[in-house]
């Protein structure tokens, strides 16, 4: 082996045994309050580490290019996608949203690296201590109370077709085919897709049940109805019924960080036999990065809803008047 292909190996290499390491630390379930995963010192200080370490590891000539301590430093970050996923340690659901993060974060710490690998001084303590991060902020963020915020995600579709007809396909939704289903972003990271929603009765306290597919159910209780304009229903979602294989542990509905907490049917007249159905819900998160995950829920969420009402449009449009 060759004095070259060693340097990268160990460039490689050591930052991906680093965040493996990492992971398994941060996942320890008896050790939540101290190390999270789903953590600003995770998903944030790890991938800049990382980037660090695999600039600083490489050889100087390399290192002289801008363009490699960029770039080079997503080579460790997708081998530890890979591990990670082979392992079942992490879903694809969940990789795909942090992998914008650990890219961005990574390459910052290979400028990172960059600089302590051309400084003169004692660069290697400063990269020991760089190491040590994770270690020493990870509980100090512990420490600080996570904040619940509450998200809306609304839309909304225009469908020429009269009101009762509309809301008939609103209330209950007899069974989607699966060639029916244009759920896109659902579809890629494999959220469960909808399968029926049935009511017992129409009115203030009657029960709807919205079926997906892995086992998946919404369990909603109608808090507001006026027929043909208004339907206001809870939302709750057991984590325990949900199959382990279903979703995520980080981002099963109902679980620690993400939970769905109503829903709202609005019909509104444009024109004769034209109106508009808007459906929004309510979800509630509860991490210390809100800031983005909140980007990710609401864009799933409408991707959902967006799907539903597209169904719910085709229905009522094909019903002879």
């Amino acid at each position: 082996m060759s004095r070259t292909t060693k340097k990268i190996l160990i460039a490689i290499l050591i930052p991906t045994v680093y965040a493996v390491i990492l992971r398994l630390l941060f996942g320890i379930k008896t050790w939540t309050d101290i190390f999270s995963v789903m953590s600003i010192t995770f998903l944030f200080c790890l991938p800049t580490i990382v980037g660090a370490l695999t600039v600083y590891l490489s050889d100087y000539e390399k290192v002289k290019s801008l363009t490699y301590r960029f770039f080079m430093p997503w080579v460790p970050v997708f081998l530890f996608l890979v591990i990670t996923m082979f392992l079942k340690i992490e879903g694809w659901a969940c990789w795909l949203m942090i992998l914008p993060i650990f890219l961005i974060a990574s390459s910052f710490g290979g400028l990172i690296g960059g600089y302590l690998k051309n400084r003169k001084g004692n660069s290697n303590l400063n990269v020991s201590l760089l190491v040590l991060i994770p270690l020493l902020i990870g509980p100090v963020e512990s420490l600080f109370q996570k904040i619940p915020a509450t998200y809306t995600a609304y839309t909304s579709i225009e469908i020429n077709a009269p009101a009762e007809v509309i809301w008939q396909n609103v209330t209950a939704v007899r069974k989607i085919d699966e060639k029916d289903d244009k759920g896109y972003l659902n579809r890629i990271i494999g959220f469960p897709r909808p399968l029926e929603a049935v009511l017992n009765y129409k009115g203030v306290g009657a029960y709807r049940e919205a079926r997906f597919t892995k086992g998946l159910v919404f369990h909603e209780t109608v808090k507001e109805y006026e027929e043909n304009k208004r339907m206001l229903f809870s939302i709750k979602a057991y984590p325990y019924e949900i199959p382990s294989t279903t979703l995520d542990e980080h981002v099963v509905i109902g679980g620690n960080y993400f939970d769905v907490l109503d829903g709202t049917y609005e019909l509104e007249k444009i024109s004769h036999n034209k109106y508009k159905l808007i459906l929004y819900s309510r979800f509630k998160l509860n991490t210390t990065f809100n800031f983005y995950s909140g980007l990710w829920a609401k864009w799933i969420m409408k991707d959902i809803q967006n799907n539903i009402l597209q169904i719910e449009k085709k229905r009522a449009e094909s019903v002879k008047s």
